[in-house]
Protein backbone atom coordinates (compact mmCIF):
# COMPACT_ATOMS: atom_id res chain seq x y z
CA UNK A 1 0.00 0.00 0.00
CA UNK A 2 1.31 3.66 -1.12
CA UNK A 3 -0.91 6.32 -0.38
CA UNK A 4 0.10 9.77 0.54
CA UNK A 5 -1.59 13.02 1.43
CA UNK A 6 -0.30 16.63 1.63
CA UNK A 7 -2.72 19.82 2.31
CA UNK A 8 -2.14 23.22 3.67
CA UNK A 9 -3.63 24.58 7.38
CA UNK A 10 -2.82 28.14 8.17
CA UNK A 11 -1.71 29.49 12.22
CA UNK A 12 -5.37 29.47 13.50
CA UNK A 13 -6.09 27.08 16.23
CA UNK A 14 -9.13 26.26 14.69
CA UNK A 15 -7.25 24.76 11.70
CA UNK A 16 -7.10 21.72 14.36
CA UNK A 17 -10.54 20.94 13.09
CA UNK A 18 -9.55 20.09 9.58
CA UNK A 19 -6.12 18.59 10.53
CA UNK A 20 -7.86 16.14 12.52
CA UNK A 21 -10.86 15.80 9.87
CA UNK A 22 -8.07 14.98 7.52
CA UNK A 23 -6.68 12.45 9.77
CA UNK A 24 -10.07 10.98 10.24
CA UNK A 25 -10.17 10.36 6.27
CA UNK A 26 -6.26 8.69 6.41
CA UNK A 27 -7.46 6.48 8.95
CA UNK A 28 -10.74 5.57 7.56
CA UNK A 29 -9.02 5.01 4.27
CA UNK A 30 -5.90 2.75 6.06
CA UNK A 31 -8.47 0.51 7.75
CA UNK A 32 -6.27 2.26 11.33
CA UNK A 33 -7.77 0.58 14.55
CA UNK A 34 -9.12 3.71 16.46
CA UNK A 35 -6.17 3.39 19.07
CA UNK A 36 -3.67 4.17 16.03
CA UNK A 37 -5.66 6.85 15.30
CA UNK A 38 -6.15 8.22 18.63
CA UNK A 39 -2.52 8.35 19.30
CA UNK A 40 -1.77 9.95 16.17
CA UNK A 41 -4.15 12.57 16.60
CA UNK A 42 -3.34 13.54 19.96
CA UNK A 43 0.48 13.53 19.01
CA UNK A 44 -0.30 16.03 16.17
CA UNK A 45 -3.14 17.81 18.21
CA UNK A 46 -0.23 18.45 20.42
CA UNK A 47 2.43 19.61 17.92
CA UNK A 48 0.14 22.07 16.17
CA UNK A 49 -1.07 23.63 19.28
CA UNK A 50 2.35 24.16 20.30
CA UNK A 51 3.40 25.62 16.32
CA UNK A 52 0.32 28.06 17.01
CA UNK A 53 1.28 29.36 20.17
CA UNK A 54 5.23 29.37 19.98
CA UNK A 55 6.02 29.34 16.63
CA UNK A 56 5.58 32.56 15.34
CA UNK A 57 7.64 36.27 16.97
CA UNK A 58 4.11 38.07 14.67
CA UNK A 59 0.82 38.07 14.53
CA UNK A 60 0.57 37.91 10.56
CA UNK A 61 -0.73 34.43 8.69
CA UNK A 62 1.61 31.64 8.06
CA UNK A 63 1.39 28.45 6.50
CA UNK A 64 1.94 25.54 7.97
CA UNK A 65 2.14 22.15 5.09
CA UNK A 66 1.43 18.59 6.42
CA UNK A 67 2.08 15.40 4.37
CA UNK A 68 0.95 12.38 5.60
CA UNK A 69 2.42 9.18 3.44
CA UNK A 70 1.56 5.30 4.02
CA UNK A 71 3.87 2.48 2.76
CA UNK A 72 4.68 -1.03 4.02
CA UNK A 73 3.24 -0.44 7.20
CA UNK A 74 4.75 2.50 8.08
CA UNK A 75 2.92 6.10 8.30
CA UNK A 76 5.29 8.99 7.81
CA UNK A 77 4.07 12.74 8.53
CA UNK A 78 5.84 15.61 7.82
CA UNK A 79 4.90 18.98 9.44
CA UNK A 80 6.79 21.92 8.08
CA UNK A 81 6.04 25.57 9.20
CA UNK A 82 8.46 28.88 8.75
CA UNK A 83 8.40 29.48 12.85
CA UNK A 84 11.18 30.18 14.67
CA UNK A 85 13.99 27.69 14.81
CA UNK A 86 12.89 24.89 17.35
CA UNK A 87 14.01 20.79 18.11
CA UNK A 88 11.79 19.54 19.98
CA UNK A 89 13.96 16.73 19.80
CA UNK A 90 16.42 18.44 22.16
CA UNK A 91 14.06 19.33 24.77
CA UNK A 92 14.90 17.57 28.04
CA UNK A 93 12.23 15.33 29.49
CA UNK A 94 9.76 16.74 31.55
CA UNK A 95 9.26 15.56 35.34
CA UNK A 96 6.30 13.87 34.98
CA UNK A 97 4.08 14.93 38.74
CA UNK A 98 3.20 11.92 40.87
CA UNK A 99 -0.33 13.11 41.54
CA UNK A 100 -2.39 15.38 39.22
CA UNK A 101 -2.05 18.18 41.56
CA UNK A 102 1.67 18.41 41.27
CA UNK A 103 0.96 18.93 37.40
CA UNK A 104 1.81 22.21 35.80
CA UNK A 105 0.42 23.54 32.44
CA UNK A 106 3.07 23.02 29.56
CA UNK A 107 6.13 20.73 28.97
CA UNK A 108 3.84 17.29 28.71
CA UNK A 109 3.26 18.08 24.71
CA UNK A 110 6.68 16.66 23.21
CA UNK A 111 7.00 14.14 26.26
CA UNK A 112 3.33 12.83 24.35
CA UNK A 113 4.64 13.17 20.88
CA UNK A 114 7.99 11.40 21.52
CA UNK A 115 6.39 8.44 23.55
CA UNK A 116 2.94 7.76 21.22
CA UNK A 117 5.14 7.94 17.99
CA UNK A 118 7.72 5.33 17.42
CA UNK A 119 9.84 7.94 15.83
CA UNK A 120 10.65 11.68 15.65
CA UNK A 121 12.80 13.69 13.67
CA UNK A 122 13.87 17.14 13.37
CA UNK A 123 15.76 19.09 11.38
CA UNK A 124 15.49 23.27 9.56
CA UNK A 125 16.11 23.29 6.08
CA UNK A 126 15.42 26.92 4.31
CA UNK A 127 14.65 29.07 7.21
CA UNK A 128 11.69 25.78 8.15
CA UNK A 129 11.18 23.82 10.82
CA UNK A 130 10.33 20.15 9.30
CA UNK A 131 9.46 17.62 11.88
CA UNK A 132 9.02 13.96 10.85
CA UNK A 133 6.76 11.93 13.22
CA UNK A 134 6.60 7.87 12.19
CA UNK A 135 4.24 5.49 13.67
CA UNK A 136 4.00 1.63 12.85
CA UNK A 137 0.35 1.02 11.28
CA UNK A 138 -1.36 -2.62 11.91
CA UNK A 139 -5.02 -1.91 10.13
CA UNK A 140 -7.75 -4.02 11.57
Amino acid sequence: MNRSLSFELRNHLSELATLCEKMEGVGRALGLPRRCLFEINLALDELFTNIISYGFNDHSEHAIQVCIAADNGMLTITVEDDGIPFNPIERAEPRIPATIEDCTIGGLGIYLIKNLMDDVCYRRNHDKNILTLKKRIETI
